[in-house]
């Protein structure tokens, strides 16, 4: 599948800054399943590219004169494999039990251990896990801006709603519980015809079973294995550690946000 990507994040402010850092993680993963065709990221001020701690190529950028208005723009093209089975073709340079940390994104509340043990068990293999991401999706309904950045998956679960974000969130929760790694994955997807957007948040799952022994890939926004629709830019233990840009400013009043993202897709023969 060859998908052709458009990211533009603006932020508007009502007053002058005097300096804004961001940390971007907006240039698609070198792996095995993905290969970057072509691709640019364009902004204000300068950006410093570098490898961070999970092997995610990303950038700092710096505005450092006087401004209102902060645009980003990340756009290419990349082709994807299909997965079989959401199975990545590669383990990785990391030892799965660096996934098996939680944060505070993903703690171990009572009511969150309550649910992870109602719905997983120590040693699930890819059915049992695509269960638990349909238990989640049951238990925490998709609604756009009823939680923040900042919420946890106690936050979501309390609730019984949340986006993308919270669903890998409670399934990262109810892994580390059962002693399995899983990581968390940013990124866009071809939404066809889905609701949900095309930047998009899912998780990676470490499974030992017959003929197989690796990380597969679960969207459990939607209770399915990952494939070739998918764009992975970053993965990290939560949002905080792979999110696509967020940083700090110095000054500014008010600000206003404002994300256009545009997936587009065809066969990768064409």
């Amino acid at each position: 599948m060859l998908l052709t990507i458009r990211h533009e994040t603006v932020y508007h402010y009502t007053a002058a800054l005097t300096y804004t850092i961001q940390q971007l993680r907006l240039s698609p993963r070198a792996e095995a399943q993905q290969r970057t065709l072509a691709w640019h990221i364009s902004s204000s001020g300068n950006r410093h590219p570098y490898i961070d701690a999970f092997g995610n190529l990303s950038h700092t950028l710096t505005v450092t004169k006087p401004h209102h208005e902060v645009r980003i723009v990340a756009e290419g093209t990349v082709a994807v494999t299909p997965l079989q089975q959401g199975r990545l073709p590669q383990a990785g340079e990391f030892s799965p039990l660096v996934f098996t940390v939680p944060t505070q994104l993903t703690q171990a509340t009572p009511a969150v251990m309550e649910f992870a043990h109602r719905n997983l068990r120590s040693g699930a293999d890819s059915r049992q896990l695509l269960e638990l991401a349909q238990a989640i999706c049951a238990a925490v309904a998709y609604q756009s801006g009823s939680t923040a950045v900042t919420s946890s998956a106690d936050d979501a679960l309390a609730l019984g709603q949340g986006v993308c974000q919270d669903h890998a969130h409670l399934f990262l929760a109810c892994c580390h519980i059962a002693g399995i790694p899983a990581r968390y994955v940013s990124g866009y997807i071809d939404p066809g015809n889905t609701s949900h957007a095309e930047s998009h948040a899912w998780v990676d799952v470490w499974v030992q079973e017959s003929g197989f022994a690796g990380w597969i890939s679960i969207d459990v926004t939607h209770a399915c294995f990952a494939s070739d629709n998918y764009c992975r830019l970053a993965i990290g233990r939560d949002y905080d550690s792979a999110a696509p840009v967020r940083g700090v400013r110095r000054g500014g009043g008010e600000e206003t946000l404002t994300v256009q993202v545009n997936v587009s897709a065809l066969p990768s023969d064409q």
